[in-house]
């Protein structure tokens, strides 16, 4: 009697260990919940503003999305706020977000924020890094190299020297820093002056306003440089409308937006610096996912994925627009 009872007894303990185990989850080295795979997995990408510039990256995002049977999220703060961001990244956390990948708005102002979610999801930087954070790696352009790349050109532009204006969103973030740092290291014997540095905090009316007071304020300076996607096309509104000044005000700027290329064809934009947000979106949400499915034994050495830069003026820019259509599509 007592080993029939036993026999009935053993598997009703096996089914309920079972189920007690798939409540509790598995437990990774770290003796943290592992979490899940595929599409049950909850991943978040999210940019530092909502310019045109982020939807080749979310391209890549969801290239990899199709590749891998994942979703990524894709959140852009409206206004390129810090505080949208850190709302958004509070959010995501408290919804128990396996995997975060953000370009940070204000990198010394967000690590509280940063090593916070850190502690309960996977997360990486791309974009605008926060190195001195908890975060576990950086994917795209090294900014100083991207800067110094622009730089070069800006010496060939302007052989005798001259002033330049620099224009951005916010000096705070350290891509905009560092890309600045770069463009004075290669121009500094080459007698380039930065005479103005001027902030628009994302306002796209304040981008073009910016430009549009140099121009006037300041004859001497003939260079304008952009430092973010959307002050390429700012800044070549604000040449073009302004009389006289097309072909006397140069401009340098990065990325590829819709208006820059066609500010270098016109000849209203001499030159810009092309990152591949394509691969930031794709390499990011690639990470995230194997972060959460092999661990962090996937990480480079220096905790950094260098996704390069490419300059593109007037001469290949037919060229790169017929790449970039590819990559969109």
């Amino acid at each position: 009697m007592k080993n029939q009872n036993l026999s009935k007894l053993v598997p009703a303990c096996l089914a309920l260990l079972t189920i007690s185990l798939s409540l509790l989850g598995c437990k990774d080295e770290g003796g943290n919940a592992a979490a899940p795979s595929g599409p049950a997995l909850k991943l978040a990408f999210v940019t530092n503003n909502a310019s045109e510039f982020w939807k080749i990256a979310a391209a890549g995002v969801h290239a990899y999305e199709k590749e891998a049977g994942v979703k990524v999220d894709i959140l852009q703060p409206p206004n390129g706020k810090v505080e949208e961001q850190n709302q958004m990244i509070e959010n995501l956390v408290s919804q128990g977000y396996n995997g975060i990948a953000v370009s940070t708005i204000a990198p010394a102002d967000q690590v509280t924020a940063i090593n916070r979610a850190a502690k309960k999801s996977k997360f990486i930087t791309f974009d605008s890094d926060a190195p001195t954070s908890d975060r576990l790696c950086y994917i795209g352009t090294d900014n100083f190299k991207a800067g110094q790349a622009l730089g070069q050109e800006i010496v060939k532009l302007m052989p005798k020297g001259g002033k330049i204006a620099v224009f951005v969103g916010t000096l705070a973030a350290d891509n905009a820093r560092q890309r600045l740092e770069g463009v004075i290291d290669a121009t500094k014997s080459h007698n380039i002056e930065v005479a103005e540095k001027r902030e628009d905090q994302t306002d796209r009316n304040k981008a073009r306003s910016n430009v549009e007071d140099v121009i006037n304020a300041r004859p001497d300076v003939t260079m304008m440089v952009g430092l973010w996607s959307y002050n390429g096309p700012a800044i070549a509104k604000a040449i073009g409308a302004a009389s006289g000044k097309k072909g006397t005000v140069m401009a340098a700027v990065f990325d590829e937006e819709v208006d820059t290329l066609a500010g270098l064809e016109d000849g209203t934009i001499a030159c810009t610096v092309v990152q591949k947000p394509y691969q930031f979106g794709y390499r990011a949400a690639k990470m995230l996912h194997e972060l959460n499915t092999k661990g962090d034994s996937i990480l480079p050495a220096d905790k950094k994925d260098d996704t390069g830069v490419k300059v593109v003026d007037k001469s290949n820019v037919a060229e790169f627009k017929a790449e970039l259509a590819k990559m969109k599509s």
